[in-house]
């Protein structure tokens, strides 16, 4: 099985995308988003962004690589009422079943960034949107002291080395990154806008209930407590990644809200 289908089909991404709705839908109302905008939202997990675009009357597709997330679209889709959406499985590495030039807004958060072969990425991004039409991603930072930074640095710290030729997710956190598969791809650097951004997890509960959730349902923190499990290292990462999230939480004792920063990147295809 492709190795990134296996990790995001591993867990249950719905659990974490529960405490992301609110800020999904901020990012969204930020886009722009109009009647009969032709939006392509990839990696797009159960509709964390899709669900709001198509809400504000765009026609949207939802890809992404693990079929149960599909599944799970499609289920939020139909109970919304949305016809305008629709879900299907594909690869942000090879969108060969998706035209040139069809979409007006690809909007991928936290999604294609985990895809393999990132010039590709940014190569099939670029051919599915229309020229004059955007690109508008949402990447974690390496090194960054919020959330998700540290929760994927410490799950690495405890999860074997990756295969030869790996490229780091994070590294589209990087603006000379991004700039570079962008320019490779056939867009002038002054169409690249790289600004950091900030996207909230809030949940009713403490945030250790939140920690709980990405140890049995986040892919690369379920691969790092298995790893650790065999080590007999469990109680010590669940320990750091315990830390981790009590610090950063705003919400209290009782609730969680914690900030987490991201590089937002915004493509203008010439």
């Amino acid at each position: 099985m492709n190795p990134n289908k296996a990790l995001w089909e591993k867990g249950d991404f719905t659990r974490i995308a529960a405490a992301m709705r609110e800020s999904g839908e901020a990012l969204v109302d930020g886009l722009g988003v109009t009647p009969g905008l032709r939006v392509l939202d990839l990696g797009c997990g159960d509709g964390t962004t899709a669900v709001p675009a198509a809400r504000r009357g765009a026609e949207v597709l939802g890809v992404d690589i693990a079929e149960n997330l599909v599944a799970a679209g499609k289920r939020r889709a139909a109970e919304a009422g949305l016809d305008n959406l629709r879900f299907q499985q594909g690869d942000a590495s090879d969108l060969r079943e998706l035209d040139d030039e069809s979409f007006d807004l690809v909007v991928s958060i936290f999604g294609a960034m985990f895809a393999p072969r990132p010039f590709d990425v940014a190569r099939e991004m670029t051919r599915v949107t229309r020229s004059g039409g955007r690109i508008v991603m949402g990447n974690w930072i390496p090194g960054d002291p919020t959330l998700v930074a540290q929760v994927l640095k410490t799950s690495a710290a405890y999860t074997p080395a990756p295969p030869e030729g790996f490229v780091s997710p994070v590294t589209w956190g990087v603006e000379t990154h991004v700039r570079e598969r962008f320019e490779a791809a056939g867009v002038p650097a002054e169409n690249v806008v790289c600004e950091r951004a900030t996207y909230v997890f809030i949940s009713p509960t403490p945030p250790t209930d939140l920690l709980q959730t990405f140890k049995h349902y986040y892919g690369p923190t379920m691969n790092a407590f298995e790893a650790a499990s065999k080590d007999g290292r469990a109680d010590e990462l669940e320990a750091e990644l315990t830390g981790i999230f009590e610090a950063h939480n705003r919400g209290g004792a009782d609730r969680t809200e914690i900030p987490a920063t991201f590089l937002k990147v915004v493509v203008t295809k010439p």
